[in-house]
């Protein structure tokens, strides 16, 4: 599996723990992290890679030039990194063929090899929409980007690389974020949905991207089968939406004790950057 992850140094110590919980989900899985970023400093990208070797895991940073980004609207929370994932066809390697972008502050509980395998059926991407709660916001982001089909979670991609380099223009992308710069509120996963939507395939959320926020209206909506037990032997990515992160003092929220769990796990290989 190709995996990819973009961020700033800051999101390091999620990703050693979404890298963690990906390595237990993946016994003797080929996994190779390919991890984009600005500037990132060399010897926190040693305590990555130290993680992977440990792990079995292919280490590939990237660094990207920022001045190709100049002009996309950024803030503190959205920074110039999202971005990279919209643009992986032109920024990785050409002999990859296809990605699985996931953000890092996701848990992975179960194998990703069935997402990892998935027919895209010419699809630039596979993502899921978040349902339940989400689903009023999906329609206010419907009319506020002027698109038709379900609004789609940009935090779990499947990339078609081939295609992307064939479809994906960045100056398109550019270009749009400029022009609706007033009306992105998540510039990346708007940009996704505004000029790609109809190019990708729904994944099922509570598989592929368990809004952690929303257990509860989950296992409402499922007639009560969506379980925690559920949760755990079938949803494979859980992901922790939002501003609230499980790493932060405070986290009240149900999964809360798990990600600590994993916390605790990623501690004893000594390479953790977090507290």
């Amino acid at each position: 599996m190709e995996i990819l992850v973009t961020l700033n140094e800051s999101y390091l110590p999620p990703l050693q723990v979404m890298l963690t919980s990906l390595h237990l989900a993946h016994p003797g899985q080929p996994i190779t992290l390919h991890l984009m970023h600005s500037g990132i400093p060399e010897e926190s990208l040693e305590a990555v890679g130290s993680q992977c070797g440990l792990y079995g895991i292919r280490f590939s940073p990237i660094r990207v030039d920022e001045d190709l980004f100049e002009g996309a609207p950024v803030s503190a929370q959205y920074p110039r990194q999202m971005y990279y994932r919209l643009l992986a066809p032109q920024l990785l390697p050409r002999q990859l063929h296809r990605v699985l972008y996931l953000d890092p502050d996701v848990l992975i509980l179960n194998s990703l090899l069935p997402l990892w395998q998935m027919d895209l059926e010419g699809k630039l991407f596979a993502a899921a929409s978040h349902k339940g709660k989400a689903e009023l916001a999906s329609g206010l982001n419907q009319a506020r980007l002027g698109t038709e089909g379900q609004y789609f979670n940009s935090g779990v991609l499947l990339e078609d690389l081939d295609e992307g380099r064939r479809q994906i223009r960045p100056q398109e992308i550019f270009r749009y974020a400029r022009e609706h710069k007033k009306e992105l509120l998540l510039p990346d996963q708007d940009i996704l949905n505004a000029l790609y939507g109809d190019k990708t395939l729904p994944l099922d959320d509570t598989l592929w991207n368990h809004d952690a926020r929303n257990f509860s209206t989950y296992l409402i909506r499922s007639g009560g089968a969506c379980t925690l037990d559920w949760v755990m032997q079938n949803t494979a990515v859980l992901h922790f939406c939002g501003r609230s992160k499980p790493w932060q003092a405070g986290y009240f929220r149900r999964f809360g004790v798990l990600y600590k769990h994993y916390i605790q796990l990623t501690r004893r290989t000594g390479l953790y950057l977090g507290k």
